[in-house]
C-alpha cells in the first residue's frame, strides 16, 4: 500500500500566491533601445532648441515692451491689444489668407495634372527629365528666383511685357497694380514650389495598384470620369499631405512678397511674416512682432487641425 499525498486545499479567503516577480528585458534588448535612444537625440534635442524653446519663447517675450536697448517691460496683454487695432496688421492677415487660397489651390492644381501628364504613357529617360526639370526650381533660392522675376515682369523692360508685344497687347503693370502684384506674387510662389506636390503625387499614382484602373475601364470610366471616380479618392492621403504642407508653408510666404513687391502697392502683398520682419527688425518692437508671431501660430494650427478633422470625411485609406 502506498502512500500518497494529497496536496492542502486552501481555505477561501486566504491570500493568493504572491505574483512571480516580473523579469528584467534581457540585455539586447536594452542594448537596442539605448541604441535608437541614441539615434533619436540629435532630433529630439533639435526639435527642442530650434522649435519648442523659440515658441516659449515668443509667447514669453509677446508679453514685454522691448526694444534690445532698454530693458524688458511687462506689458501683459498690451501688445495683443495694439496688435488688433492696428490696420497694417489686420490688412496683412487678410493678404495672406488670400494668397493661402489662391497659391495652394493653383499649386495643387498644377502639380496634379502634370503627374497626372508624367505618370502617362512616355519613355522612362523623358519621364526622368520631366521630374528633374520640375523639381528644380525647389532647391533653388527664393529670394534669387524672386531678383530674377522682379526683371521679367518689369512693366517697362521685362521680357513677359515685351513677349506680349508681340500679340498686341499692352504693357502690363505686374508689380505696380494691386490686383496685378498678387496675381504676380501667386505665379511666382507657386513655380518654385509645385515640385514639392509634383513629387508627392507621382508617387501617390505610382502605388495605386493598376488592377484598379483595369477594373475601372472594364466598367467604362475612361477619361475625366476615371479621374474623379477613381484616381483622386486613392490619392486623398497624398492629397492630404500636400495640401497640409502646402497652406503651413504659404502661410508663412515672405520671401517673393517682400523681393517683389516689398508689400506694395500700398499694403497691397503685405504678409504677416512680412509685418513680424518689420516691426522686430526695422521698428525694434519686439513684443508685438512676439504678439503677431503667436497669432500666426494659432492660425496655422486652427487651419491644420480643421483639415485633419475634415480628413475624416473626405480621405479614404486602402
Amino acid at each position: 500500500m502506498t502512500n500518497t499525498q494529497i496536496p492542502p486545499v486552501r481555505a477561501s479567503g486566504s491570500a493568493a500566491p504572491p505574483a512571480p516577480a516580473p523579469q528584467r528585458p534581457p540585455a539586447r534588448d536594452r542594448g537596442t533601445r539605448l541604441l535608437a535612444t541614441l539615434f533619436l537625440a540629435p532630433t529630439i534635442v533639435g526639435i527642442v532648441v530650434f522649435t519648442v524653446v523659440p515658441i516659449v519663447g515668443s509667447v514669453v517675450l509677446s508679453l514685454f515692451h522691448w526694444n534690445v536697448i532698454d530693458p524688458p517691460r511687462y506689458a501683459g496683454l498690451a501688445n495683443y491689444g495694439e496688435v488688433f487695432g492696428d490696420e497694417t496688421v489686420l490688412v496683412s492677415f487678410r493678404n495672406t489668407l488670400v494668397f493661402m487660397v489662391l497659391a495652394v489651390a493653383l499649386q495643387l492644381l498644377v502639380a496634379l495634372v502634370l503627374a497626372l501628364a508624367v505618370n502617362g504613357r512616355m519613355p522612362v529617360w523623358l519621364r526622368s527629365v520631366f521630374r528633374s526639370a520640375f523639381f528644380f526650381p525647389l532647391v533653388l533660392s527664393a529670394a534669387s528666383i524672386s531678383v530674377v522675376m522682379k526683371y521679367l515682369f518689369n512693366q517697362d523692360f521685362g521680357v513677359v511685357n515685351w513677349l506680349l508685344g508681340f500679340v498686341g497687347i499692352a504693357p502690363v503693370p505686374w508689380l505696380t497694380s494691386e490686383n496685378a502684384a498678387m496675381a504676380t506674387v501667386v505665379l511666382v510662389y507657386v513655380w518654385q514650389q509645385f515640385g514639392f506636390s509634383f513629387l508627392l503625387f507621382v508617387g501617390g499614382l505610382n502605388n495605386i495598384p493598376k488592377e484598379v484602373h483595369e477594373a475601372a475601364a472594364l466598367d467604362g470610366a475612361t477619361g475625366l470620369r476615371k479621374h474623379l471616380s477613381v484616381t483622386l479618392p486613392l490619392l486623398s492621403p497624398t492629397l492630404l499631405v500636400a495640401s497640409v504642407v502646402g497652406i503651413i508653408n504659404a502661410l508663412q510666404v515672405f520671401e517673393q512678397p517682400y523681393v517683389l513687391t516689398n508689400g506694395g502697392p500700398g499694403d497691397s502683398t503685405r504678409t504677416v511674416v512680412m509685418v513680424i520682419y518689420e516691426s522686430a527688425f526695422e521698428q525694434l518692437r519686439f513684443g508685438e512682432a512676439s504678439a503677431v508671431g503667436v497669432l500666426l501660430f494659432v492660425l496655422i494650427m486652427a487651419v491644420t487641425a480643421l483639415q485633419f478633422r475634415l480628413s475624416r470625411r473626405f480621405v479614404h485609406y486602402q
